[in-house]
């Protein structure tokens, strides 16, 4: 198959290229252990084990497990029996077996021996012959067989262990081989080439012994006779030492190295591949190989791990210096390969070594050998390759593509950066026409007919194009995305079968001549799928169609599948948009890749290997393990909080997991992210779970069942219903107690609070009552006011009225006075008047009753204003009663003139302002 590959590539030398099968490392971020690996073996389940620095390290093909020895020591050696793995380690040796929650537990078989007898021993390896388990450290061999153990010591430091045909062979460092036959050590070569030599292994070829030796070469042992295996692969070994060695079915040898990777020949020793640091292995030293069934190899490094696919038919250019950059195009032109990518154009020289061609710095888009010349569309315009050197033909930028006109000889349009460019060969050369009458950026180019191309705008767009009969210029064109276009964006356009084919990013359509418009393409929407697009043109009987994870080879139409290509094999290495696959010779095609490229026979089926049927790693209920060997069912309280189901199926390659739930209607497989299914909120009842192996092609395996039972709530039990039963009759009688008692407590609390209500209806009588005595006091004690008011009103008034008569005689008597004969009578009548008219006692009369009306009154006046004297206070009490002027002067016995003195003198001692009425301030004074 590899051969097919690199004959097709007329590649001389292949030892000297970054040729390799695919590969992957792992580092310790990955698998969370030690860095050095001592040992790896598989044990018939599938799982593969690692002899690590911090224990022993397993794998299932989706997750990485480390269980340690009991004194945490080194593990220096591995070797799985069906499904119990053997281990050896300082001063210990043992193995592992599973327990019914799924964990490996170590049991030792060293813990009965003396110390003493193995003090300070490693053990570097572990073989099985017949049915026996040899324990080998560099000193002595333990066989483990019936629960037994015996020892047997060599003469010198055992370098390994071989079995060959049922035979044990023992090599040593100064004494050679020996036999062990029935507990004794048989010499068997003991040659002078052998002496100090570090023999690696013993391997049968034929009738021959096929010894490899770390620095000496490799040896051939037949007919009693030692000779040098001569081959290529042995001066190598001897530069790099060996330090392990594999042979496959076929009869390819793997040789590993401590200094340079490993190296992979034919069964005559002819170098294949050498995988190692320049070609992207994380560490050049290998400690321990191993391959398996399926021709995987793994590899035990100094610092990781790695595995390589020696079963697949591909092939990698891988450069890690980072040099080559993101690769666009590959060509083989003149038996050369030549590689465009962002960082220029490169070739392989005889010797397969990466070369750069001078003055192509820069993007290269496309390569393509057009009528005997290679083409090289490039960023800076398009060149033509001669003897590896450049020359530039155009200077239009971008060279996306260039397509042939159909029926016109040496003609072709090409698609740039700003346009259409004409190239057409002459017998002088090339000639090259830009066609000015667009400068639409034109990446994707196809012609319908002779004269009618479609053009996909880099970005936005999509145009049908009419050219002149001379191809020299554009006679028409026209913009198609108001024509049923489902979106302009990232348009894409093939020709496939006479169909004009557009992949936009709603999916796939195509153009309908008779209508002039774009329809749907119902059969590539279900065959490709909506979000596929083409990456390979060059030969449309066999389509590459990427989808998101993979790239399937399609037939068209007939839509046949050849093969598929997983995402493995180029995860994160992809151009995004840019994919691109080119085609080599007539079979062999390269998929552009970041940092090199992908070899591989589009003529092969897609292989894929059986997928097995899960079966359950662990299983958790509220992250408790539960028993797992034979489990069928699984019982779950109604309350439980996390249940977790973790799957395993190691035999499988590029699987992932599927679980659906069995129901009357139906049933639906939904992907299980990673390789644990979190289960939570599921009603109780019987729940069928289902869980199977699926892949990117479409298979599956079959099935494993899982009864999940979800227990009812206690309360949907039958305790649960008697204790309900009887919860509800206690309720029962216990709501009747209480239900009485608050009958009762609700009657004595209306009696109290009737007799309350009684009391306050009394007590609001009472307050009433004596509210209304209160009422009618006041309204007595008013009406008391009233009267004496009155009685002080006709009091004041009598005065006035007696004192006005009293004046008016006194004013008669003054006219008459001569009249009166006697003057002393006349006198002793006007003073008699004058007394009446000022009589002290009606004034206490009239202050008594006035401070029985105006209670206080004098007594805060004079307190107020202590300037008033007694006259004032009269004026002021009059005032206060709200008797005129007029009404004042006769019970003042003065004049109208000499109250209004009066009025004005008092008005001052008060203190009133101008503006302010006497009378007003008196009235309102209290």
């Amino acid at each position: 198959m590899w051969a097919a590959l690199l004959g097709c590539l007329l590649f001389q030398n292949i030892a000297e290229a970054q040729y390799a099968p695919y590969f992957q490392n792992y580092d310790l971020s990955q698998y969370n252990a030690g860095n050095q690996n001592w040992g790896i073996s598989k044990a018939s389940d599938g799982r593969l084990y690692v002899a690590n620095n911090k224990g022993l390290l397993e794998y299932d093909s989706f997750r990485w497990t480390l269980s340690t020895l009991p004194n945490k020591t080194t593990i220096r050696s591995v070797l799985a029996i069906d499904t119990k793995i053997y281990t050896g380690s300082y001063e210990e040796f043992g193995f592992w077996e599973r327990s019914k929650f799924g964990q490996l537990k170590y049991t030792s078989l060293s813990e009965n021996l003396n110390p003493k007898e193995f003090l300070s021993e490693e053990f570097w390896q572990i073989i099985k012959i017949e049915d026996a388990i040899i324990f080998r450290s560099f000193l002595n061999i333990y066989i483990y067989k019936d629960g037994e153990i015996k020892k047997a010591t060599p003469p010198s430091t055992v370098l390994s262990c071989d079995v060959i045909d049922g035979t044990l062979y023992i090599s040593t460092l100064k004494n050679g081989i020996f036999t062990f036959d029935d507990g004794e050590l048989i010499p068997f070569i003991d040659h002078k080439d052998l002496v100090e030599a570090k023999i690696i292994s013993i391997t049968k070829k034929k009738e021959q012994l096929f010894i490899t030796t770390s620095l000496q070469g490799i040896f051939i042992y037949e007919n009693g006779v030692l000779s040098p295996f001569k081959a290529e692969i042995c001066t190598i070994i001897k530069e790099q030492q060996l330090n392990a060695f594999s042979e496959m079915g076929n009869g390819n040898m793997i040789f590993g190295t401590i200094k340079n990777g490993i190296y992979i020949t034919n069964s005559k020793g002819k170098l294949l591949f050498h995988i190692h640091k320049e070609n992207g292995l994380i560490n050049n030293t290998v400690l321990s190989q191993y391959v398996d069934d399926d021709n995987q190899l793994w590899l035990g490094l100094d610092n990781g791990l790695a595995s390589a696919d020696l079963s697949s038919p591909y092939l990698f250019y891988n450069d890690v210096s980072g040099n080559l950059g993101a690769v666009y195009d590959v060509i083989q032109y003149k038996n050369t390969v030549y590689i465009g990518s962002n960082t220029g154009l490169y070739y392989l020289d005889a010797d397969n070594i990466l070369q750069f061609i001078d003055g192509s710095q820069g993007q290269v888009w496309d390569l393509k050998e057009i009528e005997g010349d290679l083409f090289c569309g490039h960023n800076n315009g398009t060149y033509l390759v001669k003897d590896k050197q450049l020359e530039l033909i155009s200077s239009h930028t971008g060279g996306w593509v260039i397509k042939k006109v159909i029926g016109t000889p040496r003609t072709y349009i090409q698609g740039t950066y700003a346009g259409l460019v004409r190239f057409k060969k002459e017998s002088t050369g090339w000639t090259v026409k830009h066609l000015g009458q667009t400068t639409i950026p034109s990446r994707f180019l196809v012609f319908e007919d002779a004269y009618t191309a479609w053009v996909a705008h880099a970005y936005k767009g999509f145009y049908k194009v009419k050219f002149n009969s001379s191809y020299d210029s554009i006679l028409e064109i026209k913009n198609y995305e108001k024509k049923g276009l489902w979106s302009p964006y990232n348009v894409r356009v093939y020709e496939l079968k006479n169909d004009i084919c557009i992949k936009t990013n709603e999916g796939w359509q195509k153009y309908e001549p008779l209508l002039d418009t774009i329809v749907s393409y119902p059969l590539l929407n279900k065959s490709f799928g909506k979000n596929s697009y083409i990456i390979s043109e060059n030969d449309i009987s066999t389509l590459a169609v990427k989808n998101k994870n993979t790239i399937n080879f399609k037939t068209f139409p007939d839509d046949g599948f050849k093969a598929s290509l997983g995402d493995k094999y180029f995860k994160q290495r992809l151009i995004v948009g840019y994919e691109n696959i080119s085609q080599l010779s007539d079979s062999i095609y390269a998929l552009s890749l970041n940092n090199g490229f992908m070899l591989f026979d589009k003529t092969l089926n897609s292989q894929s290997s059986a997928l097995h049927e899960p079966y359950f790693e662990s299983i958790l209920i509220n992250k408790q393990r539960i028993a797992i060997d034979s489990v069928t069912t699984v019982e779950l309280k109604n309350n439980f909080q996390t249940f977790s189901i973790s799957l395993t199926s190691p035999k499988s390659k590029d699987h992932y997991f599927e679980y659906a739930v069995r129901s009357t209607d139906s049933m639906h497989w939904y992907k299980i992210e990673n390789d644990r299914l979190e289960v939570s909120n599921i009603n109780y009842g019987d729940h069928e779970f289902l869980f199977r192996t699926s892949n990117h092609l479409g298979k599956a395996s079959t099935s494993r069942r899982l009864m999940v039972k979800v227990l009812p709530p206690w309360y949907r039990s039958t305790p649960g219903y008697v204790l309900f039963g009887v919860l509800l009759v206690l309720t029962s009688v216990v709501f009747y107690i209480l239900h009485r008692k608050k009958i009762d407590k609700e009657q004595r609390l209306l009696h109290l609070r009737f007799e309350e209500e009684q009391k306050e209806v009394l007590k609001e009588k009472s307050i009433e009552n004596e509210r209304r005595i209160v009422e009618l006091k006041n309204e007595s004690l008013k009406n008391e006011v009233k009267l004496k008011s009155k009685q002080l009103a006709n009091t004041a008034m009598s005065l006035v009225k007696k004192n006005e008569i009293l004046l008016e005689l006194k004013k008669e008597l003054l006219v008459h006075k001569n009249s009166f004969e006697n003057y002393y009578s006349y006198k002793n009548l006007i003073k008699k008047i004058d007394t009446s008219i000022s009589h002290k006692d009606e004034w206490k009369v009239f202050e008594y009753n006035f401070n029985q009306v105006h209670e206080e009154f004098f007594h805060q006046l004079k307190h107020k204003h202590p300037e008033l004297n007694a006259k004032d206070l009269r004026i002021c009490a009059y005032i206060k009663m709200n008797l005129s002027t007029k009404e004042i002067a006769p019970l003042l016995n003065i004049s109208i003139r000499g109250v209004e003195t009066q009025r004005y003198r008092l008005k001052g001692k008060l203190a009133l302002d101008s503006d302010k009425n006497l009378t007003d301030y008196l009235l309102n004074f209290k």
